[in-house]
This record gives C-alpha cells, sequence and structure tokens, in this order.
C-alpha cells in the first residue's frame, strides 16, 4: 500500500482571522518507505499527520490510500508524549488498542508479550506509568502502536523530550522493529540527524504556510546504524538540508 498526499490544502480561524496551516502539500509515501517531515516550528506538520491520520479533513486536496479498498487503513499515531493511561499498567496500556477492537485477552496478551520482552519491558507489565522512567514509558507509548499491527505508522516528534542517550537508543529500537515488519511510516521531526538516520527520504516543508520545499533520498544502506552519523556522506547531507531548511528557521524566529 502507498500513501499519496495530493495538493493538500488547510486553514484556521483564529480571532476572526484567517490562518493557512498548509498550501498545496503533495507527496507520495512508497510501500515501506520511512518519511520524514521536515520544518520550523508552526508549519503545519502536526496538522499534516492528523490529515493522515483522518482526524482532520483537508478544505482542497485529498489523501489516497493506494492498493487498499475502501481507502481507510489502520493507522496508529504516536505522540510526543506516551500518553499512557495513568490508571493503567504496562500490559493494559499496551494492549488497550486491541481491547477497543475486541480482540480477545489471550490474543491481546500473545501479540503484546513479545514485544515487551524485545523492549525490555516484560518484567514491568504489572507497573504503572508513574513507576516507570521516561524512555520507558515512551518505549510502551510505542508498542502500543505497534501491537496494533497498523499499516500505515504516523509519528509525531515520538523522542523529541527525552535526553541524548535515551533518544539514540529508542532510535536504534524503532528501527530494529519497523526492519522485522516494515510499512509506511510517516515520521515529524525537528531534528536533521534523527531524519537522516530513520527516513529514507526527507521531506522540507516552508514556514507556514507549510508548502514542499524539496525532498532528498537517503541512500544509506539498512540495517543503518548510530554508525553512519560519524561518516562524511552523513554531514554533506546534513549541511544541504539545512542550506534548505536555515531561512525558513530563520524567519520563524523573526517573528
Amino acid at each position: 500500500m502507498q500513501v499519496a498526499c495530493h495538493e493538500i490544502s488547510l486553514a484556521y480561524r483564529v480571532r476572526g482571522k484567517r490562518l493557512e496551516a498548509l498550501s498545496d502539500v503533495s507527496f507520495r509515501v512508497a510501500e515501506h518507505e520511512f518519511v520524514c517531515v521536515l520544518g520550523p516550528s508552526g508549519c503545519g506538520k502536526t496538522t499534516l499527520l492528523k490529515i493522515l491520520a483522518g482526524l482532520l479533513q483537508p478544505q482542497r486536496g485529498r489523501v489516497d490510500f493506494v492498493g487498499r479498498p475502501g481507502n481507510n487503513p489502520l493507522t496508529a499515531m504516536v505522540f510526543q508524549d506516551h500518553g499512557l493511561f495513568p490508571w493503567m499498567t504496562v500490559l493494559q496500556n499496551v494492549t488497550f488498542g486491541l481491547e477497543m477492537r475486541g480482540v480477545g485477552r489471550d490474543e491481546r496478551e500473545g501479540r503484546a508479550f513479545p514485544l515487551l520482552e524485545r523492549a525490555g519491558l516484560s518484567r514491568f507489565t504489572r507497573n504503572y506509568p508513574h513507576e516507570l522512567s521516561i524512555g520507558m514509558k515512551q518505549r510502551a507509548g510505542l508498542l502500543r502502536a505497534f501491537v496494533t499491527d497498523p499499516e500505515v505508522l504516523l509519528m509525531d516528534e515520538p523522542f523529541a523530550s527525552l535526553d541524548a542517550q535515551t533518544k539514540l537508543v529508542l532510535q536504534d529500537e524503532l528501527l530494529r522493529m519497523l526492519g522485522d515488519v516494515p510499512r509506511p511510516v510517516v515520521y515529524v521531526t525537528h531534528d536533521i540527524d534523527e531524519a537522516i538516520l530513520l527516513g529514507d527520504r526527507i521531506i522540507v516543508l516552508t514556514a507556514r504556510p507549510g508548502r514542499v520545499q524539496g525532498e532528498f533520498r537517503v541512500t544509506f544502506p539498512r540495517p543503518r546504524t548510530l554508525a553512519v552519523m560519524h561518516t562524511p556522506a552523513f554531514a554533506d547531507l546534513k549541511g544541504l538540508i539545512w542550506r534548505q531548511l536555515e531561512e525558513a528557521v530563520r524567519s520563524v524566529a523573526r517573528q
């Protein structure tokens, strides 16, 4: 299945004034492709994810899920905040989406436990979120998305609030999980390093209203490790992306 955005545009009404969030955004995500969306603050990246998830409807344009009957795929969205329910245990949080879909307890736990084991959370299934570190909470949030076996994975800066070391570990774990079961991914980030490490392709948006300013293909082979970040080719690509992104970032800073 492929994801195809055709001239997506959306504006909000804020204090009686029209505020354009996105303008004529078009791109495709191939089957099993990991696409990162980069852009300055307020350029409509999160709005774009909500449109892809069906939570918002664009005022112009459309989203097609090519190769899937009904154009209504199972999507999972991972946010910057882990979004765990504080009154539920780790296991209950991870399997919540399956329970809402009517999946029985045995099947829910049968699907969850291998993921929990691999993520190092199998000893914490009965713990509550307040008993976990920030990194462990974010792991649980990731597993809650993966356990539903989504056809499209949407990620909104899921590691932005983590310290540098934990962020690198979870980026590596995400790559390994996607290596087991690849699927289309749209990943929003402010971090150029993260986009290059994770993505197959990087889409750069302008300042608001967000438009596609450029695209970059990431050709480093997979499986990809953190060592690629220390290569000259990585630095060269980072420089190219920053030169395209810099003016948009500075224009937002001047506002």
